[in-house]
């Protein structure tokens, strides 16, 4: 029997605790609640979470002080921050202090599970593959090709390392400051038009509609997520830039 995944929900609206709480359950989760950030920080270190559903906007400790706080305590513990806020600064904020992922109120309670899924598969132990397969794509980190439907697909080097940070971390948002400076240096961080760039010419060689695409997806404002096209519901609204 596979053991249930630990969640802790993090939120100062008891009514919305409890339907989280309900919902959650039913799908196999095993929930805790807290009301505030205070009280999750006190209970984190006594239980084995495997993920954290933190609401950004709470009175006290916000949710984003807290999030930095349990990313220092607990680093390997995932972390889903949840906003009514749909703005840049919000979401980049809530990567940048070390969150996973982020769902924005009203959501889809089938799009939040997926990214609950997808951040515990992410963070579950594994050998790092070397062969990575998605879609029809397959990508090969040691010889450092990529191959499209069996055919052998031409990368620059900058190229090649932009789509396999995208592709080790699918499922992921990653904001655009992180993709530079990972790939192009500390130096890096506010060039957006140069990484859109790259993502445009990546785009013309993995996507069949580039301008419709089904694995680089677009996150407004902030990033971009690699989409593992057999995965449902983690996707949000997305067209090419």
């Amino acid at each position: 029997m596979t053991q249930k995944s630990n969640i802790l929900v993090v939120d100062d609206e008891p009514p919305l605790r409890r339907v989280l709480h309900t919902s959650l359950t039913a799908r196999g989760f095993s929930v805790e609640e807290a009301g505030s950030a205070e009280q999750a920080l006190a209970v984190i270190p006594q239980r084995a979470f495997d993920l954290v559903l933190l609401d950004i906007n709470m009175p006290g400790m916000g949710g984003i002080e807290a999030c930095r706080r349990i990313r220092t305590l607990m680093p390997h513990l995932g972390i889903v921050m949840v906003t009514v806020r749909d703005a840049e600064r919000d979401m980049v904020q809530a990567l940048e202090a070390g969150a996973d992922d982020y769902v924005t109120k009203p959501f889809r309670f089938g799009e939040l599970v997926a990214r609950i899924q997808a951040v515990i598969r992410r963070l579950a132990p594994q050998d790092a593959a070397t062969v990575l397969r998605t879609g029809d794509l397959e990508i090969d980190f040691d010889r450092r090709q990529l191959r499209r439907a069996g055919e052998l697909v031409h990368l620059t080097p900058k190229e090649f390392d932009l789509l396999a940070l995208l592709m080790r971390n699918h499922g992921m948002p990653l904001t655009h400051a992180k993709l530079l400076r990972t790939i192009w240096g500390d130096e890096y961080g506010g060039e957006l038009e140069y990484l859109r760039t790259y993502v445009r010419t990546l785009r013309k060689k993995i996507e069949n509609n580039p301008a419709q695409p089904k694995y680089i997806l677009t996150e407004p404002w902030v990033g971009y997520r690699f989409r593992d096209p057999t995965d449902a519901d983690t996707s949000v609204p997305d067209a090419g830039e």
